[in-house]
């Protein structure tokens, strides 16, 4: 079993791009813990809000932000001549969040994503926009031997919802699971 995170960190309320990185390259919340992927895979630039009971529901929640260029990744592999960022993309952008919240706050083990119950996608980010903003409020955190995040999320295309989410989930696994 991992140590608990925050034997190795001690939460703050922001993240910059900096302290992402180093999260992507293992050891921030301490070995066997959540980490957030490498670029070009890591879907943030910056976390600038992260709570224990903010957010809809009151059980926290999660703010982070990528800005966006013309040049990034997926704008030139993903539909050649109509670029624009994968819905997935988005998707496992708060995925990646609910993972690092459950870290954050405590829980020991990496994060894996496990399901969502609806996305609703009504618009697109593409490469005029200048920044996305993922919102993630929890709804639901479940410890003790199978720990699990259920959280609703929003991502925002400059200031315009281009997806909803609802029932995102992520559990913790440890070598042990």
């Amino acid at each position: 079993m991992p140590s608990p995170p925050h034997a190795f960190h001690t939460p703050q309320t922001s993240y910059t791009k900096d302290d992402l990185l180093r999260s992507s390259e293992g050891g921030y919340f301490g070995p066997g813990n959540a980490q957030l992927p490498a670029p070009p895979m890591l879907m943030m630039d910056r976390i600038t809000e992260i709570t224990l009971n903010g957010g809809e529901f009151g059980k926290g929640q999660i703010v982070g932000q990528l800005d966006i260029t013309p040049s990034l990744w997926f704008f030139t592999c993903h539909a050649l001549g109509d670029p624009v960022m994968p819905a997935s993309l988005g998707l496992d952008a708060m995925w990646q969040m609910i993972g690092y919240w459950l870290g954050w706050s405590g829980s020991p083990g990496k994060g894996r994503a496990i399901g969502v119950g609806e996305v609703t996608l009504s618009g697109h980010v593409t490469p005029e926009i200048k920044r996305v903003r993922y919102e993630v409020d929890m709804r639901q955190v479940r410890r003790g031997k199978l720990t699990l995040g259920i959280a609703n999320g929003r991502v925002l295309a400059d200031d315009t919802c281009v997806y909803v989410a609802k029932d995102m989930r992520v559990s913790l696994v440890t070598p042990a699971d």
